[in-house]
């Protein structure tokens, strides 16, 4: 039998190469390993809960989410893409699923708190909102998904859904499987910061280089990244520690990115040492890295395009994915009512 995998993203903008290091370039991975099964879901109903008050955004991001889906490869052919409000099964099972965890421990959770704080909502805090691990787990069970691919920030949520997991099958009958989170293979991918210095590249901070950057946009955007505010003169040394032009390097450098483009090193180690001992401007390294990253975008960039020439065709994806996944989704449900007793038509 299959692993069943389990991902998505909200659709309140463009995707950003955080997404790409943390997330979509594993899925694209997966997808072609004939061991998975895999979902991928635009959680439009889970954008409402900080976008209530704008819809519109929610509608205008739907098909640039599922344009960057498609421009790095994700293959529908392969992946299930759907739309999350679609799937009515998934609303259910949140509703019965809040009787499994309590108030204290939805505040308890890090990555709530931590999007409460960033969202401003410490004093008015909507219950959609703080609810929406609940939701998050009912995602994942409504399609028993073993593996979530994950970043390091998304874990606190991976564990409330073992949680709930735990708590159904204790309570009724073992019918949901208990979830895993994927991490990314290089630990600087967990969480990749913003060009601004910020821990978190996010929306919300206009701290991103998106994945639709044109390549003026992306080199403006590498040219203002925060690198080392004591190295102020090109002889001074350099500091590497928090440096973000050195970490998105170390994150994003191949084998012959050297070669092509900074022929003077033999590797990012060499360059490195060069930079703490002075005698290397920021320029310098900036310049290369925009040459690395473009080349990785540029093919992105260009099917992006491709893509873009067809919407109804986009639309179709959607609109054959989500019926798939509904199918999943219910088949989940009847398990869990019959399990609950909720099943009172049925012989």
């Amino acid at each position: 039998m299959k692993k069943i995998i389990l991902t998505g993203d909200r659709p309140t903008g463009k995707l950003h190469i955080g997404h790409y290091v943390g997330s979509l370039k594993k899925r694209v991975e997966l997808q072609d390993n004939d061991e998975y099964k895999q979902f991928v879901m635009i959680a439009d109903a889970q954008a409402l809960t900080d976008n209530f008050d704008n819809p519109k955004k929610i509608q205008d991001n739907l098909l640039e989410v599922l344009l960057d889906y498609l421009a790095v490869g994700i293959d529908p052919k392969k992946t299930t893409i759907f739309i999350q409000s679609e799937i009515s099964e998934l609303t259910e099972l949140t509703f019965y699923y809040m009787n499994l965890v309590n108030l204290s421990r939805l505040l308890r959770n890090p990555t709530v708190k931590e999007e409460v704080k960033l969202r401003g909502f410490e004093n008015s805090i909507p219950m959609g909102f703080l609810t929406y691990p609940v939701s998050q787990a009912a995602d994942i069970t409504a399609f028993k998904a073993n593996i979530i691919p994950v970043g390091d920030d998304q874990l606190p949520m991976i564990e409330q859904t073992r949680e709930i997991v735990r708590s159904f099958n204790r309570l009724y009958k073992e019918v949901l499987v208990e979830p895993v989170a994927a991490l990314p293979d290089n630990k600087e991918s967990f969480r990749l910061p913003g060009i601004d210095g910020n821990a978190k590249m996010s929306k919300s901070l206009g701290n991103c280089i998106y994945l639709s950057d044109t390549e003026e946009e992306l080199y403006q955007k590498v040219m203002k990244m925060y690198t080392d505010s004591k190295h102020i003169r090109i002889e001074d040394p350099g500091h590497i520690e928090n440096n973000i032009v050195f970490t998105y390097l170390d994150v994003f450098i191949k084998e012959d990115s050297f070669i092509k483009y900074l022929p003077e090193y033999k590797n990012l180690d060499e360059l490195k040492e060069h930079y703490k001992k002075g005698g290397l401007g920021d320029v310098v390294i900036k310049k290369f890295l925009f040459k690395v990253l473009n080349e990785e975008l540029t093919p992105i960039r260009q099917r992006r395009l491709e893509y873009l020439k067809n919407k109804d065709e986009l639309m179709k994806i959607l609109e054959e994915g989500t019926k798939e996944a509904r199918t999943y989704a219910r088949n989940t449900l009847k398990e869990v009512k019959e399990a609950m007793m909720l099943n009172y038509f049925e012989k």
